[in-house]
């Protein structure tokens, strides 16, 4: 059993990202797919689909790269964990590095980026730092 499919999911993206590998798979989840649904709207992946497998579904991530192979994503990290929990409402939601990177945040409305928390003005649980 995971205690923490998060971090898990993060860790797996980080470590891919590191040995720029371009599909990515793991066990799928509603919460795993809505934060491979926020990094594909702000442009950290391609796409994402998931598979029927046995026992369970598998989530694959289509991870992007730069012109160049330089990594899109060069920081992930885990911000609320199951020993500390981190809310934050849509005013205390600062830019992340001027813009450049972005906060997931899991609010009443689903899985949202923060940009998109702060036009819809809801705060919510943050769960990761992309940048």
């Amino acid at each position: 059993m995971m205690t923490d499919p998060i971090a898990d999911m993060l860790t797996r993206i980080r470590n891919a990202v590191r040995i720029e590998r371009t599909v990515l798979e793991m066990p799928a989840s509603i919460m795993r797919k809505g934060i491979a649904q926020v990094l594909k709207e702000e442009g950290y992946i391609w796409d994402f689909e998931e598979i029927d497998t046995v026992p369970s579904k598998t989530l694959r991530l289509h991870m992007k790269y730069g012109p160049n192979g330089e990594r899109l994503i060069t920081r992930i990290d885990r911000i609320s964990k199951p020993g500390r929990r981190v809310y934050k409402g849509y005013r205390d939601l600062k830019p992340v590095l001027g813009g450049l990177g972005i906060q997931i945040l899991s609010t009443p409305r689903g899985v949202i980026s923060d940009r998109r928390a702060r036009v819809e003005k809801v705060g919510g649980e943050v769960l990761a730092l992309v940048q």
